[in-house]
């Protein structure tokens, strides 16, 4: 029978010290000073069955060969196992890490009772890295990532060539800022084709979901499988697209990838969304995005999560290398009617009365807060940017501008669905709402992108992601004081230089109305500076 006591003569502390850390002192026999193995605490000392070997050996002490044997079946060959489990990192340890895990100041939860940590798929390696460099026998996990071979059947252009190789340089991980229309989605397809294997796009649309499935066969020789992982289709492919809203839900499923890309990235801050960077496993991420920073702050979040800002240019100076439209813009006060004039002032005076005349801002926080002042203040300020949001002079102003510029395609943005069907409706425009089910959204752009010329109206959902690239006149009839959705309203318009093409975003503003601040901050800033800062409203 295999039996786990020794005895060692002659004996002394340092013997003593050097056989405490794998074995517990049973007191002095004639044989001399007898000890017991005790793995328990070799594992919580950090020894390793070839310590006990050595030590053993050095002091003369053989073991038969059925206890060794034993020994090395429940000596594991490694210190620390990883796991996936969920959407959760599992570290198992076999020795103890607190004081590695102390002195890097890393605060991970401890499960007493299954006697794991508990983390998420994000720290993967920088555990891992830490445990090995601290001697640590590490049990990686079995990450058999699919490969394919692919690549672009375009030229990229020399920034685009720029932010792959400043993204390359940074270990294949980054932010990158780029205007709307610079062709950012270009780069992500040549990120994967630099990478070569597993790869999630996270996109904000269905929309967009889709452009990048068309854009990547489109352009690239060799395409692997794609699959759209969103609604009720879920296909798992080497290059797997899906959206915020879904990965959010499916994380478990989506965790396994070697190259995360965040197509829209400025909002991958907010805290449910941050949890699909955070639940991926993935060594290699690029975010991709027109507007990183974000007056919150949280694009220190955003770039911890993907790697850093690595890359930026701004709108003037791809338009000035022809890269992009040429554009200008055209800002239209218009007055209110006698009706409107006094509707608005009475609305005016009752806001002023309700919020005590402290700034929006403030009445909105108080809102938020449940005062009911201040609640009931935002309803009135809600009828006052709706009064203003598409007044008679408004609507006259935007037939004037469609038959002055017939013969192109026009965008008409409106922050109101009902105020759309409006216009829509007055003027025989195609219209595009939230409201409508996808296929109608998806019908109504395929219409709009094959005609010649045009008006489509669109309410938010057309703020991001939206690919129209031969559409040169915007009228944005109404807005709001972001710097955000303002830059990527007028970068709707410039996305084909061909033909020397020319935007106008032509700016319509209530005339002594709220409106009138609004427009002033949106472009408070340069567009080069509103291109790296957004106001989240």
């Amino acid at each position: 029978m295999p039996s786990r006591t020794f005895y060692v003569k002659p004996f002394n502390n340092d013997i003593l010290k050097r056989l405490m850390a794998f074995s517990r002192f049973l007191g002095e026999t004639g044989e001399g000073a007898q000890f017991v193995i005790d793995l328990e605490r070799a594992r919580t000392n950090g020894v390793r069955m070839e310590e006990i070997r050595r030590v053993l050996g050095e002091l003369g002490v053989s073991l038969d060969t059925e206890t060794l044997e034993q020994l090395e079946h429940e000596m594991p060959e490694y210190d620390v196992l990883f796991e996936l489990k969920d959407e959760n990192l599992v570290l198992n340890p076999r020795v103890r890490i607190s004081d590695i895990l102390r002195k890097y100041r890393i605060n991970i939860p401890y499960d007493s009772v299954s006697k794991v940590y508990r983390t998420r798929p994000f720290y993967y390696y920088i555990l891992k890295k830490i445990l090995e460099d601290e001697g640590l026998r590490v049990k990686k996990l079995d990450l058999q990532f699919e490969r394919f071979s692919m690549g672009l059947n375009v030229e990229l252009r020399s920034y685009q060539v720029e932010a792959i190789k400043a993204w390359k340089n940074n270990g294949f991980r980054g932010v990158i800022a780029l205007p709307t229309g610079a062709g950012k989605t270009l780069i992500g397809i040549e990120g994967m084709s630099e990478v070569g294997s597993s790869t999630l796009v996270v996109t904000f649309t269905n929309e967009q979901l889709k452009q990048w499935a068309e854009n990547i066969i489109k352009y690239t020789n060799g395409t692997p499988e794609v699959g759209l992982y969103y609604s009720k289709k879920k296909e798992l492919a080497p290059i797997t697209i899906t959206t915020y809203q879904t990965a959010i839900r499916h994380m478990a499923e989506l965790s396994r990838f070697n190259l995360l890309i965040i197509d829209e990235a400025h909002h991958l801050p907010a805290e449910k969304f941050r949890e699909i960077a955070l639940s991926c496993i993935a060594p290699y991420r690029m975010a991709l995005s027109a507007t990183p920073y974000r007056s919150d702050g949280k694009h220190v979040e955003l770039f911890r999560l993907m790697g850093g800002l690595v890359y930026q240019r701004g709108i003037e100076e791809l338009v000035a290398q022809g890269y992009l439209a040429k554009f200008k813009i055209v800002r239209i006060k218009t007055p209110l009617t006698t009706e409107e004039r006094a509707q608005y002032d009475m609305l005016m005076k009752k806001f002023r009365s309700l919020s005590n005349g402290r700034p929006i801002l403030e009445v909105v926080k108080k809102a938020r807060e449940g005062d009911g002042r201040a609640l009931e203040a935002m309803r009135v300020y809600s009828k006052l940017r709706y009064l203003v949001g598409l007044t008679k002079a408004k609507l006259s102003k935007i037939i004037e501008i469609i038959e002055k510029e017939k013969g192109k395609k026009v965008i008409i943005f409106s922050q109101y669905v009902d105020h759309a069907e409006t216009i829509s409706k007055i003027l025989g425009a195609r219209l595009l709402t939230g409201q409508m089910s996808k296929r109608e959204r998806e019908l109504v752009l395929e219409e709009f992108k094959s005609g010649k010329s045009g008006v489509l109206v669109l309410t938010t959902v057309g703020d991001e992601g939206l690919d129209i690239p031969d559409a040169s006149i915007g009228i944005i009839v109404t807005g709001t004081s972001s710097k955000r959705q303002y830059v990527q309203r007028l970068g709707r318009l410039l996305r084909n230089n061909s033909g020397g093409k020319v935007a106008i975003l032509y700016e319509l503003i209530a005339q002594g109305t709220s409106e009138e601040y609004q427009s002033k901050k949106r472009r408070s800033l340069s567009l080069e500076d509103a291109f790296y800062s957004w106001e989240e409203r």
